[in-house]
């Protein structure tokens, strides 16, 4: 079995199976040199304990029948790594089952005025991978010197971890494996002031406790109450989860904003309609509508835009509303459906792939062989937990198809990556197998030992596959 991607989602996969299937041989393929995914790359770098499952990860990599070749894209040629790629429709010929769980790799835009024009509007996903070290990321160089003022569009968990990277002191962040580029850069930032905005109301707010608890708890970093309108009269008769949620709302930070050196809002019910610039070409404001709740106290209320504007000024502006999957090269030629609009692969909802008749949509069928699992199955929502489950469903219908002797992609005989590697250019391609991901991550704890930290991380793929020889 193939897997493309090594993150949550791939592992998860890949342990399920295994578990399951006697014997089952698993190649895992990563564009980059090294493995995690968004737990390297995406987890907060001061919420270390949420990357535990990684020593779950290592523990399938010590089977002698998984094999993890990174550096290696299947399909697709990005601009962040400079390994090889392997066309989608050679890795079919060589497997009996390919699972895609390679993620969501672009942005949701707002696709209003300046959006793409003004300097100073980044997007969160962006800012996430540059301060975890993401190569691709690595030399964005965030202005973050202009003003004092920053607004964050969206208020997910991410707009959160964007909030609280520019309000901790940074002698916190230091100790975390955050790079030192990034350290070196908000220690320089100007910005005491973050607005993090959106379309609904409390009631209605993607973040979670453990996230907004955190901000609160910011040493000299102050919170501005939010509207009470916004909440029902009688909090305590709200369900468990989301009466806790807005108590922390009510009660604010523990640092008053009169003996603040920093403070955050958020600030509801306002919806982006124009970025404004400076004659310099840099972003000064964000012009919003203010909206309406048509039920302020119902989770799931609509939301209508009314004509009154409000303007935000700010010199730096991150957009927070979310990541989007897309297809990889060679999945119409295979068969398989890509919802573009949804940034998912079709699937019968356990994560086999959906193919469509010949001219006919309406009549897929699921495609032998090929599954997906996490956010390319399901959308980028959810945490690592529900990720596993997810994954772990997955798995599930691999394991009862191959008992139930169902079709997968090839009848004859595969040869795996050992089959598909005669097909790679090896003067092209530098392959990372696990034991070379390892003098890598032991390069990597060496380098932070001298900083007093975890580890620093290589931000080019070039100098981890330095580390790697």
């Amino acid at each position: 079995m193939a897997v493309v991607g090594s993150g949550p989602a791939g592992f998860y996969t890949a342990y399920r199976v295994m578990s399951k299937i006697q014997q089952a041989k698993v190649d895992m393929f990563e564009a980059l040199p090294v493995p995690f995914g968004l737990v390297r790359f995406g987890v907060a770098p001061d919420h270390p304990e949420v990357k535990n499952c990684q020593e779950k990860f290592e523990e399938v990599a010590s089977s002698p029948n998984f094999t993890f070749i990174g550096n290696v894209a299947v399909g697709n040629q990005d601009g962040h790594f400079r390994g090889c790629t392997i066309p989608l429709d050679s890795m079919m010929r060589h497997y009996d089952a390919v699972v895609f769980a390679y993620g969501a790799s672009k942005d949701k835009t707002l696709g209003i005025p300046n959006e793409s024009k003004l300097r100073g509007i980044y997007s969160a996903r962006e800012f996430v991978g540059w301060y975890n070290g993401l190569p691709e990321y690595a030399n964005m160089a965030p202005d973050l010197t202009r003003g004092d003022e920053a607004v964050i569009i969206g208020q997910g968990n991410v707009a959160l971890d964007v909030a609280r990277m520019m309000l901790e002191n940074v002698d916190v962040l230091r100790k975390s494996d955050i790079t030192e580029a990034a350290i070196e850069t908000l220690s320089k930032s100007r910005v005491k002031r973050v607005h993090i905005v959106g379309r609904r109301g409390p009631m209605q707010a993607a973040f979670t406790i453990k996230e907004i608890r955190e901000l609160t708890k910011l040493h000299g970093v102050g919170f501005h109450p939010i509207d009470m309108s916004l909440l029902p009269d009688e909090i305590s008769k709200l369900p468990r989860a989301r009466r806790r949620l807005m108590d922390i709302l009510v009660r604010g930070s523990a640092t008053r904003l009169d003996h603040a050196s920093k403070s955050w809002s958020l600030d509801f019910c306002l919806s982006p309609t124009e970025f404004n610039g400076t004659a310099e070409g840099n972003v000064k404001s964000t012009t919003f509508h203010r909206t309406s709740l048509s039920s302020p106290f119902d989770p799931v209320s609509g939301v209508q835009s009314l004509d009154e504007q409000v303007e935000i000024p700010s010199s730096v502006v991150f957009r927070s509303i979310g990541y989007k999957s897309v297809a990889l090269p060679g999945f119409p030629e295979a068969g398989i459906l890509f919802d573009d609009r949804k940034g998912v692969i079709q699937n019968d909802g356990y994560g086999r792939a959906l193919q469509s008749a010949p001219n006919d949509v309406e009549s897929a069928t699921t495609l032998p062989g090929v599954y997906c699992a996490g956010w390319v199955k399901r959308g980028p929502t959810g945490v690592i937990a529900s990720t596993m489950e997810d994954a772990f469903m997955t798995g599930d219908a691999i394991a009862a198809d191959w008992t139930s002797e169902a079709a997968f992609l090839n009848a004859e005989k595969t040869h795996g990556w050992e089959g598909l590697r005669t097909e790679v250019d090896k003067d092209k391609c530098r392959v990372i197998q696990w034991a070379e991901w390892q003098k890598i991550d032991k390069a990597e704890r060496e380098r932070g030992l001298l900083l007093g930290k975890e580890r620093e991380k290589f931000t080019s793929t070039d100098e981890m596959l330095a580390a790697s020889s």
